[in-house]
């Protein structure tokens, strides 16, 4: 049996931790979110995003992002509320979580990734700013994509 992670890596030299408001039903939020194969339509930074099979544990999505290839494996679901992704890319370890929790007439979303490994001991400063800036960009092309 494949053990995953449960969460991110709190004790990684890089996490990042935002959270931001979506006016939007919690339905709707999801399926943009997880609707992996759309994500070059709203997200500008993503260039191909492509998901093998359902959305569920072990299954492993492939998208370009800066010019880099990533493959990440889905950890957990718990569909709409959370769901959490990760694995090895470029010699960094990333693990990502997203939770949605409803809020009036909109939704909470919150998004956590850890990185660790070799290129992130060598400058996480850098790195940290990155993973910051492009979790920012992401949170809000969601809330504007949802809103519409």
């Amino acid at each position: 049996m494949t053990h995953y992670p449960t969460t991110i890596d709190e004790k990684a030299p890089v996490v990042a931790d935002h959270t931001l408001r979506i006016a939007a039903p919690l339905e709707r939020v999801w399926r943009l979110h997880t609707g992996i194969g759309s994500w070059p339509e709203w997200q500008h930074a993503i260039s191909e995003a492509r998901l093998d099979g359902p959305v569920a544990p072990g299954t492993t999505l492939h998208w370009r992002t800066a010019g880099l290839s990533i493959d990440s494996t889905v950890y957990a679901v718990d569909a709409p509320h959370r769901i959490l992704w990760g694995g090895p890319a470029h010699g960094i370890t990333g693990v990502h979580e997203w939770t949605f929790t409803e809020d009036r007439d909109g939704v909470v979303v919150r998004t956590r990734e850890s990185w660790a490994g070799a290129p992130v001991d060598a400058d996480r400063d850098n790195l940290a700013a990155a993973l910051d800036g492009s979790l920012k960009e992401w949170l809000d092309a969601l809330k504007k994509t949802a809103e519409r």
